[in-house]
């Protein structure tokens, strides 16, 4: 049966009951099938997994949803029982920020610098900061993270690598609707015609991974973002998606690429509406590339 606990004290005595290895899953919670993927894969690799469902408010800057982020404790709850998690922790924010709390994690360099670094400025700081303090308290030897958030995931592996933080890192693929829209808990708040309009964002980054393939030498990235950009505005009279960024990178460390010449990741942010998506797709090395043996990062997407 699983356990709820909402303080560190109540979960770091029940994680010291729990068979090991063990598995973290963090979560801001309103649950969907992307995170219960993310639960599943921990299932097939940990004996044990603790869940948690906190809406960081470190992560969210001025003017930004933290007020209306989708809740719904009880049915997260009830998911996560059903798939199998030891425990759920829901912490208050005075549980995880007390009072007097003056500690963050920053990871420089353009990692944290560009896209969505530069869309939200300090956002990185909060997820980082919120990461390693879930790693402390929960100690697993392994966390679950989705791909959707590319950037994020970079991070969070910099400061696992960089802090010399024993855990792994396992990153699970995107869940997509059937459309392609990337699973999100904040889909819910996309109105109808938000909604029709959404996967227009994986279907231009499906466009740019298109020519990247079609072409018989290392794409230009200019080619490649003008072809995810003429996706997203080809559909006159439908909802417009305004461009937060496009952009091909590395996959590790974010920088922009001129060219494919390694296995690279191509990132996009969009508004439908007040609603803001993300999303990416991985794009390998062109093969005359590869070829040469030349060092090659895997991509992710």
């Amino acid at each position: 049966m699983m356990m709820t606990v909402r303080t560190v004290a109540e979960l770091r005595a029940a994680c010291a009951t729990l068979p090991r290895p063990l598995a973290l899953v963090p979560t801001m919670g309103a649950l969907h099938d992307g995170h219960l993927v993310l639960v599943r894969a921990a299932r097939r690799r940990c004996a044990s997994i603790v869940a948690s469902v906190f809406v960081n408010p470190a992560q969210f800057g001025p003017g930004e949803d933290l007020s209306t982020y989708p809740r719904d404790e009880r049915r997260d709850l009830e998911l996560l029982g059903r798939e199998g998690v030891a425990i759920a922790f829901l912490p208050p924010a005075a549980e995880v920020y007390p009072e007097g709390f003056r500690t963050s994690v920053h990871v420089d360099g353009p990692l944290t610098a560009l896209f969505e670094g530069a869309c939200r400025p300090g956002h990185f700081d909060g997820v980082a900061t919120v990461v390693v303090k879930l790693l402390g308290m929960v100690a697993p030897e392994a966390l679950f993270l989705g791909e959707k958030d590319a950037q994020q995931l970079a991070l969070i592996r910099r400061a696992v690598r960089d802090l010399d933080l024993p855990v792994e890192v396992v990153a699970v693929p995107t869940v997509r609707e059937p459309d392609g829209l990337a699973l999100s808990s904040r889909n819910r708040r996309l109105s109808a015609d938000e909604r029709r309009a959404a996967p227009r964002l994986f279907a231009a980054l499906r466009a740019g991974a298109s020519v990247a393939d079609g072409l018989d030498r290392p794409a230009s990235a200019d080619v490649i973002v003008e072809t995810v950009h003429d996706a997203l505005v080809s559909c006159p009279g439908g909802v417009h998606l305004p461009v937060d960024y496009i952009a091909v990178v590395h996959p590790d460390s974010f920088e922009p690429l001129e060219r494919v010449d390694r296995d690279a990741l191509i990132i996009a942010a969009v508004h439908a509406g007040d609603v803001r998506l993300i999303d990416c797709i991985g794009l390998a090395a062109h093969p005359t590339t590869a070829a040469t043996g030349e060092q090659r990062t895997p991509g992710r997407g």
